[in-house]
């Protein structure tokens, strides 16, 4: 991948108001993927990590109105950190090494990130593309 690649993420009505009460808009998010590292920005919520520590993509969804409006949200069920502006469909990114996201002292780790970019095929496609691609000049 030789330019950055931004993703918008895709508000559904009924996220609108609840996620602005946490910081969460259209300019306080945004998902960017270039060469070098994965910078997913959700209103206060940070989360970076080097391109080399992504796994795989998979698409996601659709998901519970209760479980994803509002904050940053943390799956009890793996560690997960889900960052979502709609209940339909998004991409969970998979990490070779948990990365810090959801709380400030950046102890907890997270093996994914759940976002609901408005492509999230594209995404999805661009990480597995390349993942492929590696996997095959290993072998």
């Amino acid at each position: 991948m030789s330019s950055d690649e931004s993703f918008d993420f895709a508000f559904e009505r009924r996220f609108i108001g609840p996620a602005r009460l946490f910081g969460i808009t259209a300019s306080t998010t945004s998902l960017r993927l270039n060469r070098d590292e994965l910078r997913a920005r959700f209103g206060p919520w940070l989360l970076v990590t080097p391109r080399s520590n992504i796994l795989r993509a998979t698409i996601t969804g659709p998901y519970r109105y209760f479980k994803t409006v509002g904050p940053a949200r943390l799956s009890l069920r793996d560690g997960g950190i889900t960052f979502a502006t709609n209940s339909r469909a998004g991409v969970q990114i998979d990490f070779r090494t948990p990365v810090p996201g959801i709380e400030p002292s950046r102890r907890l780790r997270h093996p994914n990130l759940t976002a609901t970019v408005t492509d999230y095929a594209t995404l999805a496609a661009i990480i597995n593309l390349e993942s492929e691609s590696e996997s095959e000049s290993e072998r």
